[in-house]
């Protein structure tokens, strides 16, 4: 298996030929999937925000089996996603995750319209989500971006994504093991849906 930083300088490469309109052939023949059906080693982990317009193996031009991808509005961290990311980790040794948010993320947009109009109605179950987006971008309401909303929805973009990642780096055993041991990478990354890029921001190794 390669190391995380192999892993991320892949991913990097993949973003480029996507944006420069060099997809990679995804055709798969029998006798390939019969032994992808045997098992699999994914080289990433991806942590991404279900919105459409991140389809993450595109964008990344990778293919069947490259990478292991959980999508949840706002690539929120809750236990079952923690649990997602462990058993890859484990199971796989696949050395890399990746946080990554996308510029005007709806569930990051829905979150600081109920920190600007707290008695608004949601259903339970988007609360949740909100719930945990809030305390990575409550304190942006009180700063001068609240005057820019454009600025402030970016900067709550990637806040929610140093939170995520911090989170995984910390709130699993598992996972801080891995990291401290140097098997695993966690970094944080944000897709700009009107380019195409992925710039990776956090945790990136020097």
């Amino acid at each position: 298996m390669i190391t995380g930083k192999e892993a991320l300088e892949r991913l990097i490469e993949g973003n480029r030929q996507f944006v420069a309109g060099q997809y990679r052939d995804q055709e798969m023949s029998a006798e390939q999937r019969s032994e992808m059906a045997a098992s699999q080693s994914p080289f990433a982990i991806i942590l991404g925000c279900s919105d459409s317009r991140v389809p993450v193996e595109v964008i990344f031009n990778q293919g069947f089996g490259d990478l292991f991808v959980i999508r949840v509005a706002g690539n929120i961290v809750a236990p079952s996603q923690i649990g997602s990311i462990e058993f890859a980790a484990e199971a796989f040794g696949t050395p890399l995750v990746v946080v990554l948010g996308h510029s005007n993320c709806g569930a990051v947009k829905a979150t600081l319209d109920s920190l600007r109009n707290p008695g608004g109605s949601q259903s339970r179950n988007l609360r949740s989500i909100v719930d945990r987006v809030r305390p990575a971008v409550a304190a942006l309401i009180n700063t001068d971006l609240v005057n820019d909303p454009d600025k402030l929805t970016a900067a709550a973009v990637r806040s929610n994504v140093c939170v995520a990642a911090g989170s995984l780096r910390h709130g699993s055993e598992i996972l801080e093991q891995l990291v401290q041991s140097g098997k695993l990478l966690v970094v944080g990354a944000e897709y700009s849906l009107e380019s195409g890029e992925v710039t990776f921001f956090d945790g990136v190794p020097v």
